[in-house]
């Protein structure tokens, strides 16, 4: 493209991106305001603002890579969760919306305990929802854990850029297990999506298989965390585990079998779907 304003940029890119686009007006928007550093607000209201060749040549890389499936996010280096911005690179999975339902009902019942609540984020990646937890709930003690050191990177400068690095610890393990706990939250959001319908999917092309694969029917991780967690949780804990809107059920039963004499039960996100497994224990 040879715009050389903001207002003219903006228009040859949403044009662009309008057929396979549900809201290209915006994401042309961020991709001008991440070159430029300047916020939304400001781009709108100075439309005139000249672009240079430097510029122009960045923005139609960016463009041209977005158009062709590469997710924004990625592009932007950066992505917002729970109103908190967030670093994200190819190493760690792109935080969804849906996942502040765990972050809404984790804060929600932390509210209800006195003291200290002992907090684990298994599989934090980007370190959205410790860092989540963290910043809304000044009295939780909170270790965020991870496989992949490439994540726990990221999750770290995040925690630092927040200024949240003394409140949470970080770990690289498998799930629970350099960690003995007793934990009274132990939350997660696992792969869960069924290894044969991986292949097929958008979302398998760029994120990090390693957060997506949750084995032949997407519960394996799920189920080895219920697992570790017997051991871990203290009474009166709360497990909040994100699952696919397919899970539902054998969620829930998977929970009762491991937790039998705990309440479980699953909540729906906006939209209506099964999205999080809920297992309360009793107190001692």
């Amino acid at each position: 493209m040879t715009r050389t304003n903001s207002a003219a940029w903006l228009q040859a890119a949403r044009q662009k991106l309008s057929a396979s686009s549900e809201e290209p007006a915006l994401e042309a928007q961020l991709l001008l305001s991440h070159i430029l550093s300047r916020p939304r607000a400001w781009l709108l209201a100075h439309p005139e603002t000249s672009l240079s060749a430097g510029q122009l040549e960045r923005l139609d890389a960016l463009l041209d890579a977005f158009a062709s499936g590469q997710p924004l996010p990625y592009l932007l280096g950066r992505w917002e969760f729970y109103g908190l911005d967030f670093l994200v690179t190819p190493d760690v999975l792109i935080p969804r919306p849906e996942t502040e339902l765990l972050v809404e009902e984790g804060l929600a019942w932390i509210k209800t305990r006195p003291g200290i609540c002992r907090v684990a984020d298994v599989g934090t990646g980007s370190g959205c929802i410790a860092a989540s937890l963290a910043k809304h709930s000044p009295g939780a003690r909170i270790v965020a854990m991870d496989i992949s050191f490439p994540a726990l990177r990221v999750s770290a400068c995040n925690l630092t850029r927040l200024g949240l690095q003394e409140r949470v610890g970080l770990v690289q393990c498998d799930l629970l297990s350099a960690c003995a706990g007793p934990f009274d939250l132990v939350c997660a959001n696992l792969p869960y999506i069924p290894s044969s319908t991986l292949t097929g999917l958008e979302v398998a092309r760029y994120e990090p298989p390693i957060a997506l694969d949750g084995g032949p029917d997407g519960l394996r991780l799920i189920e080895r965390l219920l697992i570790q967690s017997t051991s871990r949780l203290a009474p009166g804990g709360l497990l909040l585990l994100e699952i696919e809107a397919g899970q539902g059920e054998s969620a829930r039963e998977l929970g009762e079998r491991l937790f039998p004499d705990a309440k479980s039960g699953v909540s729906n996100d906006l939209a209506g779907k099964p999205r999080l497994l809920r297992i309360e224990t009793a107190s001692s």
